[in-house]
């Protein structure tokens, strides 16, 4: 280990000063280590690992849990409250040099603190919800893997060594996604999520390589105090591949397709990526990156119009699902979007975005799970239609889930109204305009959000029985999967009160993050925007409650425009297949018959010409000495004719 050191960033231009470290911060690469070694022992090991195999992979989250909580009150204590660890010389070619590094600072610790304390809840929970798969071992392996890789994106000091991360949470979320492989669904989902992330993992490196071109480092403190002297074009160029990148890992618009069918995977897969690991990614790459962001107001202005388009038809869409979990996916994909916005609209917003992601963890993770249990108890019945009346079956999963879904809609005293309301007000602070947009589209999201949810929840634990008795025999999860409900319940009630206290403050360590509100004053009063944010919440949910208490049917019904395109997601994946995926298709058979008529052909046709010209040559060599004295006899006299024929001026 070349050097173990401490800064504190004094300014957003990035100013720093160093200091040893000691304790358990000198030791914050065991948060990335014992995981991935988790995983390789699982892996190597094979099935010698089946029995216990899935312990040492709980066990290795909650070392990296402890790890990460005494680490972090170690931060604490300290006056410049980040730590860089320079590990090793990762890349060293020409004038790029770039160090294994790693970097724990205030934003870095609350996403370690998310990752590992709600991944443990789910690896915890996996452990009987995979009891009977033949996979465990391998499920559990994987399942460090992602945590490892994700612990490395959020821990490392440089763009590169988050890349690294960002690369390995790709093929961690396409080996969990397509688990069972041996459904044609989920082997195509696997490699939607993998394809479609490929394009935002593009713009991510082109980024990257731009940084070095203009800047000659990737480091975010030297990058960071450097991005003053860009041009407002390259700056503007740099932000947008960025957005590509966050916005495939974070299923966001324009590359939100492969969110929702990565349900293919087992559930605590979908917990893990949509509540504390994948969908995470994006926001915290924007929040890391907050200086270039900040840098130019074109490219936040794009920032807060993809959250904001995006939030809206995650609610649209998702209102029109019935699938439990693609529900649940739609949702997460809105929630995002709300992140999204927050970190748009820059300042202060940035610490309220991180504020609904940490809270999100909780409720999210929390629904997601839930909605395993209820699968659980119903013989893996997904269709919300085909529910009903659980609530007297599964009373530890109804309330937990109840939790959730208070949360998730905005209702007080529940934490999402904590994390999500004050970007609702931060998004009416906007100058002009955009003030009434994008508020109006926050608000409007709050009410829509209420309705699906309601929706969801109403169908599933409320109304008549719908489900088939003799196929269906609904019933209560086990305590192994009940107990990361209960806590996960209790974060979903009172996380976003205690984050929305303190997270601010602590990110004003990290430069950029946290602080004053913005300077404008909203276009409504605080308390008025309040109220209507309630009000909205209410009536959606008073409406999906009259819609749908008593049931609904179990077959598809006629629909308007509007349910018929949401059905259909907006028609989004007609417009990839007809944009991108038919004419990808024609140029892909069209390359194949120019290789294989036209370079092929041309190499096969050559060797067949000289094949067959060297048979009939072949047939010349008789053998006999007088063919050969013809031979010569014509060739002589074919020269001699030759001459003549110049000579007399024919050939002149």
């Amino acid at each position: 280990m070349d050097e173990i050191l401490t800064y504190a960033q004094a300014e957003p231009a990035g100013a720093v000063t160093y200091a040893a470290a000691d304790g358990l911060l000198s030791s914050v690469w065991l948060l990335v280590a014992i995981p991935l070694a988790s995983a390789a022992i699982l892996l190597l090991l094979g099935r010698r690992a089946d029995r216990w195999g899935h312990w040492l992979g709980v066990a290795a989250i909650g070392a990296a849990f402890v790890l990460g909580l005494t680490s972090f009150f170690q931060l604490r204590g300290l006056e410049n409250k980040s730590v860089e660890l320079s590990l090793w010389d990762f890349i060293t070619v020409g004038d790029l040099r770039v160090d294994f590094g790693l970097l724990f600072d205030p934003l870095a610790a609350v996403f370690v603190l998310l990752i590992t304390g709600v991944g443990f809840l789910i690896h915890l929970y996996a452990v009987e919800y995979m009891a009977h798969d033949e996979g465990r071992r391998r499920f559990f392996a994987y399942f460090n893997l992602f945590v490892a890789a994700m612990l490395l994106l959020v821990l490392g000091n440089n763009y590169v060594m988050l890349y690294f991360g960002w690369e390995g949470v790709g093929l961690a979320s396409y080996l969990l996604i397509s688990f069972w492989y041996g459904r044609p669904s989920a082997a195509t989902a696997g490699k939607k999520a993998f394809l479609m992330n490929r394009v935002g993992d593009a713009g991510l490196a082109i980024g990257i390589f731009i940084l070095f071109a203009t800047l000659g480092t990737t480091q975010y403190d030297e990058v960071f105090s450097s991005v003053g002297g860009l041009a407002s074009g390259t700056v503007l160029v740099l932000g947008l591949l960025l957005l590509l990148g966050a916005a495939g890992k974070s299923g966001q618009f324009p590359l939100q397709a492969w969110l929702p069918d990565a349900m293919e995977g087992p559930t605590p897969v979908s917990a893990l990526i949509h509540a504390a690991t994948m969908v995470t990614a994006g926001v915290y790459l924007i929040a890391r990156s907050n200086p270039i962001f900040s840098a130019n107001e074109t490219l936040q202005l794009v920032v807060v119009s993809v959250g904001a388009l995006t939030l809206l038809m995650g609610c649209v869409i998702g209102a029109a699902k019935d699938d439990i979990k693609r529900v649940l996916a739609w949702s997460t994909v809105s929630q995002i979007g709300y992140m999204f916005l927050g970190v748009g609209l820059g300042g202060a917003a940035y610490a309220l975005a991180i504020v609904h992601l940490l809270a999100h963890g909780f409720f999210k993770a929390n629904m997601f799970l839930g909605a395993g249990s209820v699968m659980h108890g119903m013989n893996d019945q997904v269709d919300i239609r085909r529910f009903g009346g659980l609530s007297k079956y599964m009373k530890i999963t109804w309330i937990t889930f109840m939790m959730g879904w208070l949360a998730i809609i905005g209702m007080f005293p529940f934490s999402g109204f904590f994390s999500k309301e004050p970007i609702i007000v931060a998004a009416f602070e906007r100058e002009g305009w955009t003030a009434w947009l994008f508020g109006g589209a926050a608000l409007l999201g709050a009410g829509l959000t209420a309705f699906y949810m309601t929706r969801l929840f109403v169908l599933t634990f409320h109304g008549p029985k719908r489900w088939t008795e003799d196929i269906e025999h609904p019933h209560e999860s086990p305590k192994l999967m009940t107990i990361p409900l209960i806590l996960l319940a209790i974060g979903s009630v009172g996380a976003g009160f205690l984050l929305a206290t303190s997270v601010p403050d602590w990110l004003t360590a990290t430069a950029g993050l946290g602080g004053e509100h913005a300077e404008h004053a909203a276009v409504l009063p605080h308390w008025l925007l309040t109220t209507l944010s309630l009000v909205v919440t209410v009536l959606g949910a008073g409406l999906a409650w009259a819609l749908f208490r008593n049931g609904t049917a179990t077959a598809p019904q006629p629909a308007g425009v509007l349910v018929t395109a949401a059905r259909r997601n907006l028609y989004t994946d007609a417009f990839n297949e007809v944009v991108f995926e038919k004419p990808g298709i024609f140029l892909t058979r069209a390359l194949v018959f120019l290789d294989n008529r036209g370079v092929d052909g041309l190499v096969n046709g050559l060797a067949a010409g000289v094949g067959g010209g060297s048979g009939r040559l072949r047939r010349w060599q008789t053998g006999f000495v007088r063919s050969y004295a013809t031979s010569i006899l014509t060739g002589a006299l074919l020269v001699v004719a030759a001459f003549l024929a110049v000579q007399a001026g024919w050939l002149a």
